[in-house]
């Protein structure tokens, strides 16, 4: 194991932390503990945001440090930090160690950065770009399979793991799984902040929100395994043929049809190093720059502009990292001024404002204050992407957006969202109640909307359409809600959305999986969100009642609310966690393939499994800068060759770029020209020699690589072509230089 390395990068993470500090305390004072909390999210929004624009000029150690620059002038030209900050910074350490230790011990038992049959997901995908990145000289880095040809994909969390490597001088192979613990870690503490700091303005306790925030996005799952553990204890409920033995974590993360219902705890075991992942602490620090723009008083504008200023270029990280969590900022943004104590037209310049004042009737009043915090929102986005304009010019792939894709049955939306749904009813419901004469007209509002979405068959909006109508009218009353329901109501708008949208995946058109990743994508960021809001609902349940006895919070048939919050907090927890207690020890029964022991080895395996391949890859590897090598494709979800598939391997683990890799250059780039390569790839290795010379110098293939994936898919003419050299060989693994 290595335990040099992971007390390096700890070190290094920390540290970033406290650089940090003068600048969080200056965003969040007022807010306690949330700027200790968010200060590690702060110092890597600014590395990333530098280093990728510097990038484009010279990557590297010269990105590095000019964010690192940045940073501690930032820092420095702020006063300085006192010692209830340093505490508030050694309490966040703690749970930052505690949280990147605990999944630094997850990955060593499984660093394996592999396709099938080793491990699932797409690992090359992810770890091919950190190579490409460690060996590009500008941005955007070359596409390790589409040679020749800019990166068509979003790669700030691996550009921002490979800046990491750079900054603590650690092989790629190791930076995959410590960037995971990073990421994993900053996501725990930030909710834990956040969660903690909204429940204290309630006069809730912060340890309590705070840890449950923290368990709901760091350990909890959702209800699949809850559901399947009591239907086989209890007797009469047909079980199937589920036993605990027979668990498998990956059976929780598909339970809506044709879509992925990942959630944080599954992602991560599953060790993937990818997008959806790597924003997750960023959405965060856009909540939390956001909850303390809700805390600002009215009169201070220009404080209040700033901070949504300073969401910006968060939602700049977000666009470059994983895009689909670029409108999810807007959308925070859009709530958090269309309900904050605060006018919005007070952000407006006075000779706008004084045009768009207050109004009697209920329904203009809100059209007002939602058209402004929508154009507020919108100015925050384009200033974001902006920032980031390198990415829109040549990165981003193009989408479409289609309607009303098939709907999400009841049941697998209950499995889903359950376990936020035990904290949120029974909280939103008490405050409905709390209203007073008013009550029976909104649950009559609340009741008829469920009807009727149920009606015509709409089952998501039937069970969040109430929910969200009761959300809202709370909010705009201020009927003892706060910032924890504008997180709500932001989940509840990304739950509702891909049941009348979807971004098209031109692949999935026409298929059953055709919103597959607007699901995937929009229900994880739905988790982030709502996780740091259940520790805060969580809290408020626990805490004693202020209003008067004989209501609904004071009583509840003879019990004591407080009585009955708590039954409600541990049936929560308790069935939250029942995943993690089946999938954690079960993954610490694993064995790390290729190593006696622990280890971060991401490549352990290759050498153990894949001998003769290792080799040549390794040799690969020790290539200087980005040659161009040709490789079987198209590449797909496994090692071994299979239906004319190889996996990318070569191109996958060194970062050189192949003429045509696995097989999603197709949704990046179209068809006709994916296509296209894939024919010429055919023909470079069984053509006529001639047409083979034509190609090999079109592409500026420098090796051609033959290995088991390149007998088994082609009938090759290759190796005798005169203007090849054998230059490595092993086994049935050869490389031949292209003279």
């Amino acid at each position: 194991m290595e335990y040099g390395l992971v007390a390096l990068w700890l070190a290094a993470y920390l540290s970033i932390g406290a650089l940090s500090l003068p600048v969080t305390a200056a965003l969040f004072s007022g807010v306690r503990g949330c700027g200790a909390a968010l200060a590690i999210p702060v110092g890597l929004v600014v590395i990333t945001v530098v280093g990728y624009l510097v990038g484009h000029l010279a990557f590297g150690l010269p990105a590095l440090v000019a964010g690192c620059v940045v940073l501690a002038a930032a820092s420095a030209r702020l006063p300085g930090i006192d010692r209830h900050v340093w505490r508030s910074y050694a309490e966040v350490a703690a749970v930052f160690a505690v949280a990147f230790l605990f999944l630094i011990s997850i990955r060593a038992v499984s660093p394996a950065i592999a396709p099938l049959p080793i491990s699932a997901g797409e690992k090359f995908l992810d770890y091919g770009l950190v190579r490409s990145l460690l060996r590009a000289d500008t941005l955007p880095p070359e596409d390790m399979w589409f040679a020749g040809e800019a990166v068509r994909y979003y790669y700030g969390g691996q550009m921002l793991t490979a800046l990491m490597a750079t900054l603590t001088g650690t092989e790629p192979r190791y930076a995959y799984n410590l960037g995971l613990a990073g990421g994993y870690a900053a996501l725990v503490t930030a909710a834990y902040g956040l969660a903690g700091s909204i429940a204290a303005e309630h006069g809730a306790s912060r340890r309590i929100a705070a840890a449950v925030g923290a368990f709901f996005v760091g350990v909890a799952g959702n209800l699949h395994t809850a559901v399947q553990g009591i239907a086989w204890v209890l007797p009469g409920i047909e079980a199937g043929s589920w036993t605990p033995s027979e668990f498998h974590y990956w059976d929780a993360s598909r339970i809506v049809d044709g879509t992925i219902n990942e959630f944080p705890l599954f992602a991560w075991l599953n060790g993937d190093l990818h997008a959806h992942m790597l924003t997750t602490p960023f959405t965060l620090l856009v909540a939390a720059l956001c909850y303390s723009y809700w805390r600002t008083p009215e009169a201070e504008r220009g404080r209040r502009v700033s901070l949504l200023l300073a969401t910006a270029p968060v939602a700049g990280v977000l666009a470059i990292t994983n895009t689909w969590d670029f409108p999810v900022a807007g959308g925070v943004v859009f709530l958090t001024v269309a309900f904050a104590p605060s006018d919005p037209a007070t952000l407006l310049p006075k000779r706008i404002g004084k045009w768009l004042p207050k109004r009697d009737s209920a329904a203009i009043e809100e059209g007002r204050r939602d058209g402004i915090a929508l154009g507020i929102a919108a100015v925050v986005l384009v200033c974001g992407g902006l920032l980031v304009a390198p990415f829109w010019l040549g990165s981003a792939s193009t989408r479409s957006v289609g309607l009303f894709p098939p709907r999400s049955d009841l049941w697998p939306l209950l499995l889903v969202h359950g376990g936020f749904l035990l904290l949120v009813v029974p909280y939103l419901a008490r405050r409905l109640v709390d209203r007073g004469d008013r009550a029976v007209a909104a649950g009559a509002v609340v009741v008829v909307a469920g009807a009727l979405a149920w009606a015509v068959g709409a089952a998501a909006l039937a069970l969040f359409g109430p929910l969200l109508i009761a959300a809202w009218l709370l909010l705009r009353e201020r009927a003892d809600v706060g910032f924890e329901t504008v997180l709500i109501v932001a989940g509840l708008g990304l739950v509702l959305i891909p049941e009348f949208a979807y971004v098209v995946e031109p692949h999935l058109q026409g298929t059953d999986l055709e919103r597959m990743n607007t699901v995937f994508k929009a229900y994880f960021q739905l988790w982030v969100l709502w996780a740091p809001a259940a520790g805060v609902v969580a809290a408020r349940l626990l805490a004693p009642s202020g209003a008067p006895e004989g209501g609904l919070s004071g009583s509840f048939g003879g019990l004591r609310w407080r009585h009955v919050g708590a039954a409600v907090v541990c049936v929560a927890i308790v069935s939250t966690g029942l995943y993690a207690g089946l999938a954690v020890p079960a993954h610490f029964g694993n064995e790390p393939i290729g190593a006696d022991g622990a280890t971060l080895d991401g490549e352990a395996y290759v050498a153990s499994t894949y001998s003769e391949e290792a080799a040549a890859i390794a040799w690969l590897d020790e290539r200087s800068g980005q040659p161009t090598i040709v490789t079987a494709a198209p590449g797909g979800y496994r090692w071994e060759p299979a239906d004319g598939e190889g996996a990318s391997a070569p191109a996958s683990l060194t970062g050189i770029p192949t003429v045509l890799g696995w097989m999603h250059e197709e949704q990046y780039r179209g068809s006709e020209p994916y296509e296209q390569r894939r024919d010429d790839v055919t023909t470079i290795y069984e053509g006529e020699p001639e047409r083979q010379s034509e190609l090999l110098d079109r592409y500026g293939v420098e090796y051609v690589y033959v290995g088991p994936a390149e007998r088994a898919s082609y009938e090759l003419s290759i190796e005798e072509h005169p203007r090849l050299t054998a230059t490595f060989e092993r086994g049935d693994v050869v490389v031949y230089e292209v003279g």
